[in-house]
């Protein structure tokens, strides 16, 4: 059975970000006394929601972050996007070949998703399918909000495939019983990381839709 429904994370997957927005968030800790390198951070944060990486700092480091640290995480990340965000080389490509209706499941915010995908160019394409993990209960890895866009898009789990770039992505694409590939041109994951998730792994964007094609959904 062919997949009714392929979801996109957006970070590292659609838009070049991981790599900006880990290299912000790795300077606003060090500033705040979070002894950590930016390899660390990435690993450690990379694919969280913000608000659970403000509560993990507090329970790992004793780290209390100022109320507004979310907030000027946010605008300092948005504002560097400006100049420095681009689409991930071949996506746009692969959507138009890839023959099954898609959509974008995200940990980031409604409004970073915006800006991200217009910055991109990326916007039309995704436009009434966007679904941000700020509409679900319990962030990645829970699957939560990969079966609350499976639904909201009409298809059940078990015909979906999920496109992810980190490990709490794919961690959630298994727990919701949706078929997982993992895209490791990104670099901020190593790919023995990637491949032992049992995923599906690919270096190109121009890889994904014959990967898509050849592969079924679950019974």
């Amino acid at each position: 059975m062919k997949f009714e429904l392929v979801l996109f994370d957006m970070d590292g997957v659609l838009v070049d970000s991981e790599r900006i927005a880990n290299r912000i968030l790795h300077e606003d800790l060090r500033a705040a006394g979070v002894d950590l390198t930016l390899e660390e951070s990435t690993r450690s944060f990379v694919g969280r929601k913000a608000g659970w990486t403000v509560a993990n700092v507090r329970e790992r480091w004793g780290v209390v972050l100022p109320p507004d640290f979310e907030k000027r995480l946010r605008e300092r990340t948005l504002a560097a996007y400006d100049g420095e965000l681009k689409a991930v080389d071949g996506i746009e490509a692969a959507l138009d070949t890839i023959g099954r209706p898609y959509c974008l499941a995200s940990s980031s915010d409604p409004t970073r998703i915006e800006k991200s995908l217009s910055l991109c160019g990326l916007a039309d394409r995704f436009a009434g399918r966007t679904f941000s993990a700020t509409q679900v209960k319990n962030g990645k890895p829970a699957p939560d909000l990969f079966l609350f866009a499976a639904e909201r898009m009409g298809a059940a789990p078990r015909h979906c495939a999920v496109v992810e770039d980190t490990l709490v992505g794919l961690e959630a694409a298994r727990a919701a019983g949706m078929a997982a590939f993992a895209y490791a041109g990104a670099g901020h994951t190593a790919r023995d990381a990637l491949v032992a998730t049992g995923a599906t792994v690919f270096d190109r964007m121009a890889e994904l839709p014959d990967l898509i094609s050849r592969s079924r959904a679950g019974g």
